[in-house]
């Protein structure tokens, strides 16, 4: 458990959790802590916990975080886990002292799914993938030789929509992970990409394209499979995702001659040009808050990730890559993960949506691609 919250708190590039061997005293109860002794090694915050035994497989995970200069106590809390569940627990932990230290919700009991891909024999095997999000405890969704493309969560994080190329053609699937039942939501000619549920968890926004091939944004209701197209345009209109609110979708589009980002109502009209910096953006997503807009953008020959202020209208590059591809926000609107190249496989990233912690995360094998970040879980 110490591990556990230790690294969550590391990793997050906000603290630095001092070495065990350096520490004056190792107090388990909130009583026998001594401020002066953390205070002469410059510490600001102690944690103190225990898991107690109560039973075969029952366990109460219990903690303190102290002030040291305030001398006083911040949390206190007990909560109780399995063997199955500690990690879980420890996460919960580590996000309840990042949001009093810090004043941001921790996101450190959330979920990333993505896509793998390894060699097998001639081909390639193609995994689905959900893990915690420090890379630990994976679980495969899906698995095939043909490609997987596009995951997106369900509001509720119970569900992953994805493309899947099976039959050699494409097709959109829902799956819900408890049980591993999926069922097939669209399997039009043509084209069906890019997902992305709307904030209710009733609809998709969809891209399909018909035999001809140009794709345009359409939305469909997940119960009835009916479908209603937003874009009309000879041009490649791809890749939309909802804005919190629900009222708008913001997609990539080449109708200006190269790929930028736009935006239409979910009811339809005209859509509105939203990038105008540099010759390419697109693979818009909304930061949870709906205050920031991350995408790919073209910075100087290389494709890297970029967040804009939507009040500001100013564009911030925040990775450092030749080739970073899908950024998806995390659930507290303060970090994001991508995909970036290692060699000539892909790895993840996070990096916070200022730019000033990048960390890379431990996830698969092979290559790793089209990360996304579920939403907060619902307990």
């Amino acid at each position: 458990v110490a591990e556990v919250i230790t690294s969550d708190l590391r990793r997050s590039g906000r603290f630095a959790p001092i070495d065990e061997a350096k520490m004056l005293q190792k107090p388990t109860d909130g009583a026998d802590l001594d401020f002066q002794d953390w205070s002469f090694l410059g510490v600001e915050a102690v944690v103190i916990g225990r898991v107690v035994q109560t039973g075969d497989n029952t366990y109460t995970l219990q903690f303190q975080l102290f002030d040291v200069f305030g001398r006083r106590q911040l949390v206190g809390y007990r909560m109780p886990a399995s063997r199955g569940t500690m990690r879980g627990a420890a996460h919960r932990a580590a996000d309840m002292i990042y949001e009093k230290l810090t004043g941001i919700k921790g996101v450190f009991g959330t979920k990333v799914a993505y896509v793998t891909a390894r060699r097998q024999g001639n081909g390639r095997l193609y995994s689905l993938v959900v893990s915690d999000q420090d890379g630990e405890n994976e679980h495969t969704i899906m698995e095939s030789t043909d490609p997987i493309m596009s995951p997106a969560w369900s509001p509720d994080s119970r569900q992953l929509a994805y493309v899947s190329f099976e039959g050699n053609k494409s097709s959109i699937f829902v799956q819900t992970l408890r049980t591993g039942n999926r069922f097939r939501v669209s399997s039009k000619p043509g084209i069906n990409g890019a997902p992305a549920f709307s904030p209710d968890g009733r609809k998709l926004v969809v891209t399909l394209g018909g035999v001809d091939g140009n794709p345009d944004i359409h939305v469909l209701d997940i119960n009835s499979r009916q479908t209603r197209r937003l874009t009309t345009h000879r041009a490649i209109d791809t890749e939309g995702s909802w804005s919190p609110d629900g009222r708008y979708i913001y997609f990539t589009s080449d109708r200006s001659g190269g790929p930028q980002v736009y935006r239409i109502s979910a009811n339809g009209g005209s859509p509105e040009r939203i990038t105008f910096e540099g010759s390419y953006n697109a693979r818009p997503r909304l930061s949870p808050n709906g205050e920031r807009l991350a995408m790919v953008h073209n910075d100087r020959g290389n494709y890297r990730i970029a967040v804009m202020d939507l009040d500001k209208k100013n564009l911030l590059v925040v990775s450092t890559g030749r080739q970073d591809e899908s950024p998806s926000f995390a659930p507290n609107s303060d970090i994001l993960i991508y995909a970036t190249r290692q060699g000539r496989d892909g790895v993840l990233e996070t990096v916070s949506s200022d730019g000033l912690i990048r960390q890379k995360m431990a996830s698969g094998q092979g290559d790793v691609r089209e990360p996304v970040w579920s939403p907060f879980p619902r307990f």
